[in-house]
């Protein structure tokens, strides 16, 4: 009775979270004594995934499975339980993944629990802690049913290599016209930068910044720090950046290790989305910013004063450290 972990890629090559994924389901195998299984759709190393502890990999190579498609994906995995036995079924929190959980949890009559932080609190009964109330407090859940499904949260559990030289076997699913009622035309995205929901740090800015011409200097930070850039929603609503880099409750939630916050002064909607960034930054001239009450390092003071001089700072340490 195997784990079974879902490992997500695109354009063939897997994503960060994947690689989560298959740590966080190669620990929950070791506390049940058993090993792990991973399902690869249209990977090009599907064998990477060995690195971080996966035994075997049913590897899926299909040109009707370029585009994602929920219904298709969520059979797919469906099928990839069933063929491994497999009573827990891991999965990321990815917006793919969000799209394929209740599907497959219906397809296996499972129970499925979302935003998980940690490995199982108890296996018998299985027992997980979770995210609740927009992060703002943890809830153990227990999944009572015979098959269950296990949503990481992001940056969760990290990336644990776990050397495994991976038996890799070709896995050809069978798929009707059923899985594709729905057709994916196009898709068009940024190429160019790091997205919101894979980066590990993320630099943002409000109307602080009094206008999108001072945009650089977030930039500038998020390039020097290897980050996203993202932004608070009257910011995307005055058409300064788009809607894409619309962080907090209402707009893409943010799970990074660290947030940094620039001329943001922190509305509510705005702290639920972020909330469960592991470290927080904020840089604000109000000190009765609310932001300040829930970060972790706070400096008053005027932006356009405080960045040149940070980022000055942190290349000065890049290059020594180079």
């Amino acid at each position: 009775m195997a784990v079974l972990v879902y490992t997500e890629s695109e354009n063939g090559k897997y994503k960060k979270a994947a690689f989560e994924a298959a740590s966080f389901a190669k620990a929950i195998a070791e506390q049940m004594g058993t090993n792990v299984t991973a399902v690869s759709i249209n990977n090009e190393n599907a064998e990477e995934v060995g690195n971080y502890g996966v035994e075997n990999i049913l590897s899926i190579n299909n040109s009707k499975l370029d585009k994602f498609n929920a219904e298709a994906y969520a059979d797919v995995i469906t099928q990839a339980a069933k063929k491994a036995e497999a009573k827990v079924i891991v999965i990321g929190q990815t917006a793919n993944d969000k799209y394929i959980a209740p599907l497959l949890a219906v397809n296996l009559e499972a129970g499925y629990a979302a935003n998980v932080v940690e490995l199982p609190v108890s296996t018998s009964p299985f027992q997980v802690k979770r995210n609740a109330f927009s992060n703002k407090a943890f809830n153990i859940t227990t999944i009572a049913s015979e098959n269950k499904i296990v949503g990481l949260a992001k940056n969760a559990f990290g990336l644990k290599e776990n050397p495994t030289t991976a038996n890799v076997e070709n896995f050809e699913p069978s798929l009707s016209s059923d899985d594709f009622k729905i057709n994916i035309d196009s898709i068009d995205k940024a190429t160019d930068k790091i997205t919101i929901a894979d980066a590990e740090i993320v630099v943002s800015g409000g109307r602080g910044l009094k206008g999108p011409e001072n945009w650089g200097m977030i930039e500038e930070l998020a390039s020097t720090l290897g980050a996203a850039t993202a932004c608070s929603k009257p910011v995307s609503d005055m058409g300064w950046r788009p809607h894409s880099e619309h962080v907090g409750q209402t707009g893409k939630p943010v799970a990074s290790n660290l947030y940094i916050a620039v001329g943001i002064s922190g509305a509510i909607q705005h702290i639920a989305g972020i909330n469960a960034s592991k470290t927080k930054v904020v840089i604000n001239n109000d000190p009765e910013a609310p932001f300040f009450k829930v970060a972790d390092y706070g400096i008053v003071g005027d932006a356009f004063e405080v960045m040149p001089k940070l980022i000055e700072k942190l290349k000065d340490f890049k290059a020594k450290n180079a």
